[in-house]
């Protein structure tokens, strides 16, 4: 059986998909690598919402990358996504720190000055 632009098929056909269809696993059995979505959408929310935004930016690359048979740069978006959500996280808690040592030092300057005033 001939494909592409053979005369006798009008307008031409593609080839058949691989046996599995397109974006078919490299190895039976084989599953996709985390997207690290609900992650990426938490910390977007609760921690930093830049640093999240661009997790769920890789998250959202890896199933259509694995789907397209970019088996590598899934495996890489899934590693960026992770990288970015753990920053964010690490990026909001490092500033709610911030924020209740602020805090706390205002609550003392502010008791010693009323204390103290003549």
């Amino acid at each position: 059986m001939a494909y592409g632009n053979d005369p006798g098929y009008p307008g031409g056909f593609p080839p058949p998909p691989p046996p599995g269809g397109y974006g078919a696993p490299m190895q039976p059995g084989a599953t996709p690598p985390n997207n690290h979505l609900v992650m990426a959408i938490i910390t977007t929310i609760l921690c930093c919402l830049p640093l999240g935004v661009v997790s769920i930016v890789y998250a959202s690359q890896v199933n259509s990358k694995w789907m397209a048979g970019d088996y590598q740069g899934a495996y890489a978006a899934s590693e960026s996504a992770k990288k970015w959500w753990m920053a964010s996280l690490i990026t909001g808690v490092v500033v709610f720190v911030l924020y209740i040592l602020l805090v706390v030092v205002l609550g003392v300057f502010s008791v010693t000055t009323s204390t103290t005033s003549y």
